[in-house]
């Protein structure tokens, strides 16, 4: 195992995150320590170094003056290699393995040890949390904190440490020369903290705000590009420009606002800094004036004042940069770590499918409102094997059920079960293994044709890959695609959300991804709705024979899709209003009746209906 390997970048945290700075700093950082705090001695060592440069360079001057021009090599030659050894090789050799340490061991491997941790937990929430926020702004989240959060680890180490080691040593130098000098040095120390802690919380404070607004830039740039065809459609640039220069002006202002205390804490740093040398070689000059002190004590002295004094802007610079970054990470602390709504329950065994029966048990969801939307007493049950068919206008609760049913929501009242085990006492990823999907607003990658049909069983051949797309008819337009690196066929990238593919063409993808999953239950969500009447003729063709043993759960508002199913319910306004096959449905002159009617476009049976209505 090579060094660079010390750390495992991608090992997974055990414990959600904490939502307190210092704990999560620490769970962030969990399995890197035996790294860090090498990292830390070695940056102290070069610091305690500093100043044993000044030390040195002081005794040189001593040594040279108690000499003789002709002497002063013979009688101090050992002194003077071993400073030239010190050096040559003793100092660079330190820097060189601290700046290693940093830039090879541990800066690239904490960064993604902490993004994966971030990433994972992100992943982990209900589908209402990315309902509520932006995408754009989340994965900015995701990515300032583990940036933010590896920029303080770094720069703690690399330089407030070094400094505090350069500090200490500094005090325990001039101190050596004049205690008197050692305690303007530490008069000065306080003043320079008491500087820090009046300045630090403010800009901490301004750099959160400055970080949710620039997220918010982000969110609103993302919302605009992903949505462009509809800005486009619409010809709403104008509109878009507006909202992001709204944002942007409030990104100006928290940054102006940052701008304002930073820039009057330089003022305030470079006044205190520049009193060090002034204070110390000052001093220095007094007392070798009354004899207590040697040439080569003030040129330490003077060294040590003049490095203080430089090190000074680096140090509050770099302590600037760190509060900054602890504000950007409470701020990504808030958006991204709260805790999870939608949890597996304590000892959640995975799900065994073993016949495929689904049972909605008196099932009640309204999304937790009162007074309506949603499902209500919802009481199912789709036998082995059943095709069942659900319709009904929009918002009657169609895809309320699917999306209980896949527990992307926990129902409110009742229960579903799955071959008798109720799904919410089983793990969501078993879950949702068991069952296929194909949605009306079917989801691409921005990978390649390939990666996006094999997301269905990431295991499976090419050859599989290929039939599952012969049946889904969507080989032959596969083998056309050709983006714009040149990739084709099944290497050819699909854009992002699939934008370079028709609306039959991401469907077709769509349903080869499900076919390959090979699921026992299967749910189509206007499954295909994009398609022209004679591409759905053929790939209905494909949905019978994939529907062949499988429990299937289908939404159409093309009713002819269902003609053919074995059962189907009709919702209206969260209750199942009728139930049954396509002919009982229609000779119920009921409400499914009436959806066929109009969809039929005959207005053939009104004078029935009106005829009933007499009677």
């Amino acid at each position: 195992m090579s060094l660079s390997d010390i750390i495992d970048p991608f090992s997974r945290a055990e414990t959600p995150p904490p939502q307190t700075l210092g704990r999560f700093i620490g769970w962030a950082l969990r399995g890197a320590w035996p790294v860090l705090i090498p990292a830390a001695l070695l940056s102290a060592t070069g610091g305690a170094f500093e100043v044993l440069t000044a030390k040195l360079l002081g005794d040189v001057i001593d040594r040279t003056l108690d000499s003789s021009a002709s002497t002063v090599f013979a009688e101090h030659w050992p002194f003077l290699l071993f400073c030239a050894v010190f050096f040559i090789v003793i100092r660079p050799v330190i820097a060189g393995l601290s700046a290693f340490v940093q830039s090879v061991v541990m800066q690239p491997n904490v960064f993604n040890l902490i993004l994966s941790r971030v990433h994972r937990y992100t992943l982990g929430h209900s589908v209402t949390f990315f309902d509520n926020d932006f995408a754009g702004r989340i994965s900015q989240k995701e990515m300032q904190t583990a940036r933010a959060l590896n920029d303080v680890i770094s720069e703690v180490v690399q330089a407030i440490l070094f400094a505090l080691a350069s500090v200490v040593g500094s005090i325990l130098l001039v101190g050596s020369i004049d205690w008197r000098i050692g305690i303007v040095l530490v008069a000065w120390v306080v003043a320079y903290g008491f500087l820090l802690r009046f300045f630090m919380p403010r800009i901490r404070t301004r750099s959160k705000a400055r970080a949710a607004a620039r997220a918010m830039v982000t969110g609103q740039l993302v919302d605009t590009v992903t949505n462009i065809k509809t800005v486009k459609l619409f010809a709403h640039d104008e509109f878009e420009d507006r909202a992001a220069l709204d944002a942007m002006s409030t990104y100006r202002d928290r940054f102006i606002a940052f701008g304002h205390v930073s820039s009057a804490f330089r003022l305030c740093l470079m006044a205190l800094a520049g009193t060090l040398p002034v204070l110390l070689i000052g001093g220095a000059l007094l007392f070798w004036s009354q004899g207590f002190v040697t040439a080569g004590d003030i040129a330490a002295t003077g060294a040590v004042a003049i490095r203080l004094s430089q090190m000074t802007g680096w140090v509050s610079f770099t302590l600037m940069g760190i509060f900054a970054n602890i504000g950007e990470i409470e701020d990504g602390i808030r958006t991204i770590t709260p805790a999870h709504t939608l949890l597996d329950t304590p000892g959640a065994e995975p799900l065994s499918v073993t016949e495929g029966r689904i049972e909605f048990r008196e099932v009640g969801f309204a999304y937790g409102r009162e007074g309506g939307g949603g499902i209500e007493h919802i009481a199912l049950d789709i036998r082995p094997g059943e095709k069942v068919g659900v319709v009904g206008a929009s918002g009657a609760g169609k895809s309320t059920m699917v999306a209980l049913l896949l527990r992307l929501y926990d129902a409110e009242q009742g229960g579903i079960y799955i071959d008798g085990q109720n799904i919410s006492e089983v793990t969501q990823e078993s879950l949702r293994r068991q069952i296929g999907m194909v949605t009306q607003e079917t989801a691409m990658f921005n990978r390649s044709a390939l990666d996006n049909i094999r997301y269905g069983r990431p295991d499976a051949s090419m050859e599989e890959v290929i039939a599952a797309a012969e049946k889904a008819e969507a080989h032959e337009f596969i083998l056309t695609l050709r983006d714009h690196m040149g990739r084709e066929g099944y290497e050819a990238h699909l854009g992002e959300r699939g934008v370079k593919l028709s609306g039959g063409q991401r469907q077709r993808i769509a349903l080869a991804r499900a076919i390959l999953k090979n699921a026992p239950i299967l749910v189509l969500d206007e499954a295909t709705s994009a398609l022209d009447s004679e591409v759905e003729a053929s790939i209905q063709e494909a949905l019978e024979r994939v529907m062949e043993g499988k429990t299937v759960l289908a939404i159409a508002h093309r009713l002819s899709t269902l003609s053919e199913m074995d059962r189907i319910i009709v919702l209206d306004r969260g209750h199942i209003a009728e139930a049954g096959t396509h002919e009982a449905l229609l000779a119920k002159r009921g409400l499914y009746a009436r959806y066929w009617d109009r969809q039929s476009g005959g207005f053939v049976n009104a004078e029935d209906d009106a005829g009933e209505a007499a009677e």
